[in-house]
């Protein structure tokens, strides 16, 4: 409902649809991999392309559905893969999604395997010479490289294009990559004055302040609390909101 979240969301499909470099005398089929409320497709649908929006949360997807957006919809998993016929799309897209892959929400899941199945059965629903443009939030130098890594794996080529790589709010991290003969990297925007060292994305370790020496947050602290309901949260679940309390210790007795 944030009109600024809004705003940020068109901005981003538009940049990752013109990333694409779509054919402009025919419409195409697009896959809105992790498309939530609908809001990326809404752009799609404006450009005159059909898609099909894959997410993971019901709740988002009965968003869509009360909004009546054009596209199809899908509840799915990306990390069990996706559950289309080769060559059906010709172009995907995402925005804000993929870097969750990296979570392992359930003992079971493993990032590694879950970004291969994602990536891999992506490179097969995809035509020939078509695209994939992710945009994501990386959260260090190791989740981007495991992404990076897995996708290359699968087959695809290209790599990432940085908007804005010397802002700190107007930064933007996009996963280019090609399906079949490799093009050329689009250059992100306003690197025209940069240096080629500015090109590559910089990280802080500011994230793991708060966590023990396993890489995960101490158990039971407010962190651990946090992310927990997050997970929860992600996969659709109800769970009270967040408030000043949240993860206070109790008192031995009142």
């Amino acid at each position: 409902r944030s009109s600024r979240v809004l705003e940020i969301q068109a901005q981003m499909s538009e940049r990752a649809v013109e990333l694409l470099g779509l054919p402009g005398d025919r419409p195409c089929l697009l896959l809105d991999v992790g498309c939530g409320s609908g809001l990326s497709g809404d752009y799609i649908s404006e450009e005159g392309h059909y898609w099909i929006g894959m997410d993971i949360s019901p709740a988002m997807l009965d968003v869509a559905v009360e909004r009546e957006v054009e596209g199809d919809l899908l509840l799915a998993d990306v990390g069990h893969g996706i559950p289309f016929r080769p060559g059906m799309f010709d172009g995907c897209i995402s925005i804000s999604a993929v870097q969750w892959l990296c979570n392992a929400d359930k003992k079971s899941h493993s990032p590694p395997k879950r970004l291969y199945r994602f990536f891999s059965t992506l490179y097969t629903a995809l035509a020939r010479g078509s695209r994939a443009v992710l945009q994501l939030y990386p959260e260090n130098s190791e989740q981007l490289e495991l992404i990076t890594a897995q996708a290359m794996r699968a087959g695809f080529t290209g790599g990432m294009v940085v908007d804005y790589p010397n802002s700190a709010k107007a930064k933007k991290f996009f996963l280019c990559l090609f399906v079949g003969a490799s093009g050329t990297l689009p250059k992100g925007l306003g690197t025209e004055c940069a240096d080629e060292e500015q090109h590559q994305a910089k990280f802080t370790n500011e994230r793991t302040r708060f966590k023990n020496i396993k890489g995960k947050s101490v158990k039971k602290s407010r962190d651990w609390i946090l992310e927990k309901k997050e997970r929860r949260r992600r996969q659709g679940k109800e769970v009270r909101a967040d408030t000043k309390y949240t993860g206070r210790k109790r008192r031995p007795r009142f």
